[in-house]
């Protein structure tokens, strides 16, 4: 064999080696695309169910945000008609109580200001009979002296 068999002999085999050790990685690489396929296309056939699933729910929740739209506009005019209510109450029963709980405050004040003149007035006539009474005795007293 001359010189140039070998190197050709030895360039095959290199190449042959080559190909092996490409081999192995592309097979690997072919297996996980095949497991990626079968993990897509089951995704996919799961994923049809949980989307009509999740269609069905946002109806309900649909539904149920306008019977709740409908409850808070009903509220909305509850509560106006409670303030209408309220100011026309207020105006009519209002200003007629007002007046009667500033008569009564007057009254009641005027009776507390005549119950104290009364006790001043009393007292002050206790006092009076009383410096009239001490001087009655000091003239019987002197008289007797």
């Amino acid at each position: 064999m001359s010189a140039g068999e070998w190197a050709g002999l030895i360039a095959a085999l290199a190449l042959v080696l080559l190909v092996v050790l490409l081999a192995v990685p592309l097979l690997k690489l072919g297996r996980t695309l095949d497991e990626a396929t079968l993990t897509i296309r089951q995704t996919r056939e799961q994923s049809g169910p949980i989307l009509s699933q999740a269609q069905t729910t946002v109806a309900h929740v649909n539904s149920n945000l306008e019977r709740v739209d409908d409850i808070t506009g009903n509220a909305a005019n509850v509560s106006s008609n409670v303030a209408a209510l309220t100011s026309v109450v207020a105006a009519t029963v209002g200003s007629p109580l007002i007046k009667v709980a500033a008569f009564s405050y007057g009254v009641r004040s005027a009776t507390k200001k005549r119950r104290e003149g009364q006790a001043i007035a009393e007292a002050a006539a206790r006092d009076k009979a009383s410096r009239r009474e001490r001087r009655g005795a000091r003239r019987d007293a002197r008289r007797a002296a």
